[in-house]
């Protein structure tokens, strides 16, 4: 079961709603004329009225609302749902008991009344339980001092008069050095006996106002339990304002109802804290008399606290801390990288090949503040050029995305009208995979628009984000390009003189991205003995070349938070994911194959010959569970490596590969195999292979190849046993990581969702180490 939880007063700032305001312009009008004043001016650039109880409350609803209805359709409708003190309206919204507008005017008038209340004061009480402070209190003798909000086993807030607040807080401090008292910047004591006055105006408003049946359940504030079906909301609503927020109660509530996940909207992570205290509080008993601590949530602002945008997702199993203010990730890896790169976060969505990161992909995580490369592989130019033009058409100018550029050792005409491509579509950041050496289509790219700046630095236009596994590789792209490679391109006009002198001081690649092992053509590199040892690599060829340094990221296996955090630990600059995006709604590959993906374990996948490398041996790491492909394609490699020609293998075994990898006789297999080669204008293939009966076979078996990708791109269900799925362990990680919660689907998990839970995780699991 899923709960959707609202934040309450205390999470507002300058600029909110910034993502969601401009897609709903008739709510926002609707808002102002509601409010008598711009919801997207007071939002953006409210300044100090923010602050104020009357434009916080408004806002903040509005925000909230708007946040929920952009993501209603791709969360799915909550099981149930419940928000924090204002949060609460929002929660109600959702369940139908009142409209937008009608939510607006009532949350409106909610903290007119509230600001208006005077005096009092509040503070949080960090590192005690409910029952100590109420045993404080009671000890105290303080009859001017109550409990507001209890947030959790280890976060409680009082309010009362600024004398008896000041009282009780001493008292807590003085008798356990544990227990930390912060007092909150508000104007009054709310969710005290001290707004009684505006608890009963607002009771006489909700009378006045229609208010329909829940139609899913609604916890209270009042009673952290539904809204009784039958009986009027407006009773248990009118009483919230001076009532305790019962959030302990809440979150056990939703657990013993059976709920195992959360969504969160608001800004931060608070109410995530607290629900990820009451979870493991579950799983650790606390010692009598003491509740068991946890990591403590982010201090509430106010009487309310303050949760975050977008909403995460987030599994009743974990224990890690709850974010700190700053989005958690952040600050994670290179600063420079997410500036080159324009992204929230040093991370980057990797291409896969035949446009699987598809252009749907690079958009969605453009429009969420990251990075993603398109995968050119196996496509013709014209596919290609569709997807710039897709890609253009979409994002406004100047959005960062980047395309792949997969080495082909037989195409290097291909390779070069690929470049020339990118840069007569502006193309500005490029992922090179797959390159045993440098060419001169890559230092064409690298080097166009190169110059010197007025200090007499050298600087690239074009970034390249080299794949390497192998250090002889990685030297290359640490060392400017081959001078006969720039006189070259110089010589037949494709380069100026000053771009070739610049590049002649700039190393190849701006970024270097050490690949261990991964889906895919992979070396089955460890990342624990690759990444050290290209960093070092990095450092003593830095002498040699000017301008920036080469960041050096890491990528394969990254399926987990833990795994990002060892990259970073490790000094990795940057991550960059694969595996785990093809099991998104954006990868351009078939349901059935994605359906595969989310039911893999980590030893589900395993190594089989690699179809574009096929006479070389090279190996590429696939899916195995639910497909036949891996052990047929070792077994067409076994049978071209002990035979010279087709005619060589024994009639029992031809007959078995025509049923079971061709479905139709080998013969027609090489009448398709030719006319493709001829169709796309490489005749001499053909030819050479009428003279090879080795070269026969290999392009035959090779066709078994190509066409297991299409079964699998195409979700042919009928040719299920041969998907060919390239996929490495990280997918099944992340599969029993996200076990149990709204992301166990691939319909629920968007790139850009992927990367906020690695990223925060990882951001977690350092902060507690």
């Amino acid at each position: 079961m899923r709960a959707l939880l609202f934040a309450g007063q205390g999470s507002q700032r300058q600029g909110m709603g910034a993502e969601v305001l401009d897609a709903f312009p008739e709510h926002c009008a609707l808002a102002d004329d509601i409010l008598g004043l711009s919801i997207r001016e007071l939002c953006l650039h409210g300044g100090d009225r923010l602050r104020l109880t009357r434009y916080a409350q408004p806002a903040l609803f509005t925000v909230h609302a708007l946040t929920y209805l952009a993501g209603r359709e791709e969360q799915g409708e909550p099981d149930v749902v419940a928000g924090h003190s204002l949060g609460e309206f929002n929660a109600l919204m959702v369940a139908g008991v009142l409209d937008f507008a009608g939510g607006l005017r009532l949350v409106a008038e909610r903290g007119r009344l509230m600001g208006e209340a005077d005096g009092g004061a509040m503070a949080a009480v960090l590192g005690a339980g409910l029952t100590e402070v109420e045993r404080t209190l009671a000890a105290s003798g303080r009859t001017d001092v109550e409990v507001a909000n209890d947030n959790s086993a280890t976060q409680v807030v009082i309010s009362g008069t600024a004398a008896g607040v000041s009282a009780v807080t001493a008292l807590l401090t003085a008798g356990d050095p544990a227990i930390r008292c912060v007092p909150l910047p508000v104007s009054a004591a709310f969710h005290s006996r001290e707004m009684a006055p505006a608890a009963l105006r607002f009771a006489a408003v909700l009378a006045e106002t229609p208010l329909a049946p829940p139609r899913l359940p609604v916890i209270s504030n009042v009673t952290a339990r539904p809204y009784p079906p039958g009986e009027p909301v407006a009773a248990l609503l009118g009483r919230q304002i001076r009532s305790r927020v019962r959030w302990t109660e809440t979150m056990e509530h939703l657990l013993d109802s059976g709920v195992d996940e959360v969504t969160e909207i608001g800004r931060g992570r608070t109410l995530t804290g607290f629900w990820r205290e009451a979870a493991a509080s579950r799983r650790t008993p606390a010692a009598p008399g003491r509740a068991t601590p946890a990591p403590a949530p982010a201090v509430p602002a106010s009487a309310v606290q303050a949760p975050a945008v977008p909403a995460s997702v987030v599994p009743a199993a974990s224990t890690a801390p709850a974010a700190p203010a700053v989005p958690a990730g952040s600050g994670l890896g290179s600063a420079r990288f997410r500036e080159v790169y324009r992204s929230r976060y040093a991370y980057v969505a990797g291409s896969m090949f035949q446009g699987i990161a598809s252009t749907d992909l690079v958009v969605r995580m453009a429009g969420a503040g990251l990075f993603g490369f398109f995968g050119t592989g196996g496509l013709p130019l014209s596919g290609i050029r569709a997807a710039l033009d897709d890609i253009g058409r979409r994002l406004p100018p100047g959005a960062p995305y980047g395309m792949n550029l997969l080495h082909d050792m037989t195409d290097s005409a291909g390779e070069r009208a690929t470049v020339d491509l990118f840069l007569r579509h502006g193309v500005r950041y490029v992922e090179a995979a797959a390159f045993t050496r440098v060419t001169a289509p890559l230092v064409l790219y690298r080097a166009k628009g190169a110059h010197r700046d007025p200090g007499g630095c050298p600087v690239a236009v074009n970034q390249v984000l080299a794949k390497v596994s192998r250090p002889e590789v990685a030297r290359q792209f640490l060392a400017p390009p081959p001078p006969e490679l720039l006189d070259r391109l110089r010589t037949e006009g494709a380069l100026t003189a000053e771009e070739a002198a610049a590049a002649a001081a700039l190393p190849v690649a701006s970024d270097l991205c050490v690949e261990s092992d991964s889906g895919g053509h992979t070396d089955g590199g460890v990342a624990l003995a690759l990444l050290p040892t290209f960093v070092r690599l990095r450092d003593r060829a830095a002498a040699a070349v000017e301008g920036e340094p080469v960041r050096v990221g890491a990528a394969g296996g990254i399926g987990t938070p833990e795994a990002a955090a060892a990259c970073f630990l490790l000094g990795a600059d940057f991550v960059l994911t694969g595996s785990v995006n093809q099991c998104s709604p954006q990868a351009g590959t078939s349901d059935a194959v994605k359906d595969l993906l989310a039911g893999l374990d980590v030893q589900d996948v395993t190594y089989a010959p690699a179809g574009d490398l096929f006479e070389l041996g090279s190996r590429v790491q696939v899916v195995r569970r639910g497909t036949l492909f891996p052990a047929r394609a070792n077994q067409l490699y076994e049978l071209y490596r002990r035979h010279a020609r087709l005619e060589d293998i024994d009639a029992r075994t031809l007959a078995t590969l025509e049923r079971g990898c061709f479905g139709r006789p080998l013969a027609e297999v090489w009448e398709r195999t030719a006319r493709h080669y001829r169709d796309t204008g490489r005749p001499e293939i053909v030819h050479e292979a009428e003279r090879d009966p080795k070269r026969r076979m290999a392009l035959v078996f090779k066709w078994y190849f190509a066409e297991s990708s299409r079964a699998a791109l195409a979700g042919a269900k009928e040719n299920s046993a041969n998907f060919q799925v390239h996929c490495g362990p990280a997918m099944g990680a992340f599969n029993r990581l996200v076990e149990g919660t709204a992301l166990e689907s691939w319909r629920r998990r968007d790139v850009d969702a992927i990367a906020d839970l690695l990223m925060t995780g990882a951001a977690e699991v350092l902060a507690a180490r």
